[in-house]
């Protein structure tokens, strides 16, 4: 027989275990505990006897139908080096499970409810390019409807692999795919479908974030049943995400600082050809374009199996910088130590001096060296009078000359007590006209060295101005093809 101190401490129990049972009642019958207990007990009812790892099917050959949508949020990054294409995107894709139904009336007209997606069977659909794992956040959670529709949204960090084609950077359109595919199911087990129609998924932008440097054009889609060795068809839904960059940023920090050095070359040509400075000119220029392209080359897309136009456009006017060099190289030759040259050929005084100002309307400079002119016709009067005595334009000073040594001679005969001599000595008629013949032969030589640099300042100066022309259309043409290109790029 139990003391009576046992008997007391039972029924202290007891009557404390009823005091919370009415307390836990009461609890249980306020509102908002009564439907969370409706969501707890509807839980309960879908996860009795549920099986994830089974394909939520009654009937096995039934195929399980998944309508997926995609919607582009921003480009993260276009890395052309490694064609690798990083975006953000929200991926919705929907099912339904055959095994997650219930009846609203029984639970409070709940219709709908947020479960883990742990705890319910997912399609093992993938993106075929997937080539790194992105920083997507984790959203654990699935909504379900009562009639088995269960609905997975959920952003994605999307870095897949793309053939990117960077010829006409920095005016490219990108197209890069995204493939979505059941990696083991095939087409009998699991099928795919578009959650909108096609054309309201090319249009969509409304979630896309425009304020950078790629500009989303429209997101293509394409549906394909394809077989691996002909015996398992699996299903696949392609969306093409076709992608602009916005040039300004390259046209204002690329393309205009090399159209303004190329401009300046033209305008180097106006200098003086006879005259250093354009040379020094050309080699600041040359220079330049040097420190530019090696500032650019960072900015420039790198691939191993193309170049961008852009890259040949710097390259074809680094080669035009030494073409306009070279040029002027070879006109300061021409103009400069002309009394060193030989006399200008045959052939070329009639091509440059005759047959090129007359075909491309070069204007001559007759007045390159006009007091060689004067001092030419001055000479060959002098040459005319064939520096005789009679006829000789020095006549004073030959007669002035005569008798200065006629006198000489007598004073000093004289002063030697002899008689003067009655003839004059012609020793000194001899030195003088041969020093005259000497001065002539002297202005001779200068007058021809004169007239071979007047004939080189004079074809320097017509191939300067033909070789200018020729320059000038090439740099124009080039410009307007790739100005065209770009263009038609640029709209298209």
């Amino acid at each position: 027989m139990r003391p009576t101190w046992a008997w007391t401490a039972l029924v202290f129990l007891l009557v404390q275990g009823a005091s919370r049972a009415c307390t836990v009642k009461k609890l249980g019958s306020s509102p908002g505990r009564f439907a969370n207990a409706t969501l707890v007990r509807l839980s309960e009812f879908l996860s009795a006897g549920y099986k994830k790892g089974v394909r939520p099917v009654k009937d096995w050959r039934t195929s399980t139908l998944v309508a997926i949508d995609l919607m582009v949020y921003s480009i993260l990054n276009v890395d052309e080096k490694n064609q690798v294409l990083t975006t953000y995107v929200w991926y919705r894709q929907a099912w339904t499970d055959e095994f997650l139904v219930w009846n609203p009336e029984d639970f409070d007209e709940v219709k709908q409810v947020s479960i883990p997606t742990a705890n319910v069977w997912v399609p093992d659909i993938l993106i075929n390019e997937f080539v790194d794992v992105g920083k997507s956040p984790d959203i654990p959670y699935v909504y379900v409807t009562h009639d088995g529709l269960v609905r997975n949204y959920k952003p994605i960090q999307v870095v897949t692999a793309c053939t990117l084609n960077i010829y006409n950077f920095p005016f490219d359109v990108q197209k890069c795919s995204l493939t979505f595919q059941s990696w083991l199911h095939t087409i009998d087990d699991i099928n795919i479908t578009l959650m909108r129609s096609p054309e309201e998924l090319r249009e969509d932008k409304s979630v896309f974030m425009n304020q950078g440097e790629w500009e989303l054009l429209h997101i293509l889609s394409n549906y394909k049943i394809f077989s691996v060795d002909n015996d398992d068809y699996y299903a696949e839904m392609k969306f093409h995400v076709v992608i602009r960059r916005r040039p300004l940023f390259y046209t204002v920090n690329l393309l205009l600082p090399s159209i303004f050095l190329m401009v300046m070359d033209i305008v180097g040509f106006y200098l003086p050809p006879d005259s250093g400075e354009r040379v020094s000119f050309k080699i600041t220029l040359l220079l330049g374009y040097s420190v530019f392209l090696i500032i650019v080359s960072d900015t420039l897309p790198a691939t191993a199996i193309g170049t961008p136009l852009i890259g040949v456009y710097f390259v074809v006017c680094m080669a035009l910088l030494v073409i306009s060099l070279t040029e002027t190289v070879l006109i300061v030759r021409l103009v400069h130590k002309q009394d060193l040259q030989p006399p200008v050929p045959q052939w070329v005084k009639y091509l440059v001096l005759e047959r090129a100002p007359v075909l491309f309307c070069i204007h001559k400079k007759h007045s390159l060296c006009p007091t060689l002119s004067s001092q030419g016709t001055d000479l060959e009067q002098y040459k005319d009078n064939n520096y005789g005595t009679a006829q000789c334009p020095l006549h004073h000073t030959c007669e002035i000359g005569r008798r200065l040594s006629h006198h000489d001679r007598e004073g000093r005969l004289l002063g030697l007590g002899l008689p003067p001599s009655r003839d004059p000595g012609p020793p000194v008629m001899d030195n003088i006209l041969h020093e005259v013949t000497a001065i002539r032969h002297f202005l001779e030589k200068r007058d021809r060295c004169r007239e071979v640099a007047k004939e080189w300042l004079q074809v320097g100066y017509v191939l300067d101005v033909l070789l200018f022309r020729v320059y000038l259309v090439a740099v124009v043409a080039y410009s307007i093809t790739l100005g065209t290109l770009w263009s038609v790029w640029q709209v298209a």
